[in-house]
């Protein structure tokens, strides 16, 4: 279901057939949530897909720079999908956020970090842990004496973590990879085009934008390597090779390649 919102001030109504296993306490099949979204946005796609419900668009919403939302269930069901992870549509917007934004839709706590450390351990509360709110996921960092430079650490962990967690519904017969995905593929991929320029390694923080949408489409193949190298235009050798360029990607597929029953790429 896709909802738009055209002019300033219009409340919109959102109608999602959800799963009973989604709801505690369900009498229904069906859910209305009233959004009312910010008057800077000319148009924006809430979408539907695998567990995806009325309460889940609100918790971004709710929670994001975009508007707010209010919602008639008093339920507080996921969106998780059989393998453990997020299902989200507006999983991709979350990292194209900037750092403020996404400040923003987290709780933050400081604490003194426990462990050794002799004069150079932490005397003030200078770790920080995040939990975002619309997801619940949880980064940290503790190693630094700067509260400033655990911050910033601990932001950059919760973006890969939403990449890790977060999918977006792909559409496996009209299939066409996303600018983010193609520019981490190795240039002899036969789908990259001649603008992306040179490829993007793990190291890049635009990489994580990338490494969630290679999972969404993982996860749309079931975790395949060969159909996965047919939709990137490569080679199973090559797809292989760049899943195990950086660990949190490899341990990702891998996880969910053992939940459908196949080897790990080593």
């Amino acid at each position: 279901m896709v909802v738009r919102y055209l002019r300033q001030n219009l409340v919109l109504k959102l109608a999602c057939r959800i799963s009973p296993a989604s709801w505690a306490s369900a009498n229904s099949r069906t859910s209305t949530a009233t959004l009312t979204l910010s008057p800077s946005i000319t148009s924006i796609t809430l979408g539907s897909g695998p567990g995806f419900n009325a309460v889940q668009a609100i918790k971004v919403l709710s929670a994001s720079p975009y508007g707010t939302a209010s919602s008639t269930s008093d339920d507080k069901g996921g969106g998780d999908d059989e393998d453990g992870g997020h299902v989200d549509e507006m999983g991709r917007g979350l990292l194209r956020l900037t750092d403020e934004q996404l400040m923003r839709q987290c709780e933050m706590e400081t604490f003194k970090a426990s462990g050794p450390g002799g004069q150079h351990r932490n005397k003030r509360e200078s770790a920080v842990r995040l939990k975002h709110l619309p997801t619940g996921i949880v980064a940290q960092a503790v190693e630094d004496r700067s509260q400033h430079m655990n911050r910033a650490s601990a932001l950059s962990r919760l973006r890969v973590q939403l990449a890790l967690k977060v999918r977006n519904a792909v559409d496996i017969d009209d299939y066409s990879p996303p600018q983010e995905l193609l520019v981490i593929l190795p240039e002899k991929s036969t789908i990259r085009e001649k603008g992306c320029g040179p490829q993007i390694k793990p190291k890049n923080p635009k990489f994580v934008m990338g490494m969630q949408a290679l999972l969404d489409l993982f996860h749309a193949v079931e975790g395949s390597i060969s159909k996965a190298a047919q939709h990137l235009g490569l080679s199973t050798g090559a797809v292989a090779r760049l899943v195990l360029s950086d660990d949190n990607l490899r341990m990702a597929v891998n996880e969910l390649r053992s939940s459908k029953g196949l080897k790990p790429l080593k």
